[in-house]
């Protein structure tokens, strides 16, 4: 079975190891997190996290962010992180995240809802893209990883 609920500090050592896991520059510009890196600190609280069981284990998270965190934006609100088990992944639990991380953005008055991902990361592009996501941007040539210059996509859902 898999469920979806609000984080706690709790998740803080499970969602770490997770970050350890999911993270490859096909996912995300950012270097690794060193391991033994927290998974909460000042920037990421677990009122803004939504965690993934399967079959009680954490299995996956979605991250909520402010995004500019301007009163002219406050209608906006960003998904600054998915990541699923790669054990656990073709079982839905990316889409089951998205929906609550969409469920919660617009439980918390958002009218709109955005996200960044890599251009060569099809298979989370297809995710977005089943879940209402649209293409709002590309910043061409944004990252060079690997070698290889990759594209950054904004993607957007309206919430209204």
């Amino acid at each position: 079975m898999i469920e979806t609920r609000a984080a706690t500090t709790a998740d803080d050592d499970a969602l770490a190891k997770l970050d350890e896991r999911t993270w490859s520059p096909e996912t995300s510009p950012a270097p690794a997190p060193p391991p033994g890196t927290p998974f909460f600190d000042d920037g990421t609280r677990p009122e803004d996290v939504l965690v993934a069981e399967h079959d009680g284990v954490v299995a996956g998270y979605v991250r909520l962010d402010e995004g500019f965190g301007i009163a002219a934006h406050r209608h906006v609100l960003v998904i600054g992180g998915l990541a699923v088990d790669p054990d656990r992944r073709r079982l839905g639990i990316g889409r089951l995240l998205v929906d609550a991380a969409v469920a919660e953005a617009r439980r918390r008055g958002a009218r709109k809802l955005s996200l960044r991902v890599l251009g060569h990361n099809t298979g989370a592009r297809r995710l977005y893209a089943s879940c209402g996501f649209a293409v709002e941007g590309v910043l061409q040539d944004e990252f060079l990883l690997d070698g290889e210059y990759v594209d950054d996509l904004l993607m957007a859902c309206a919430l209204a």
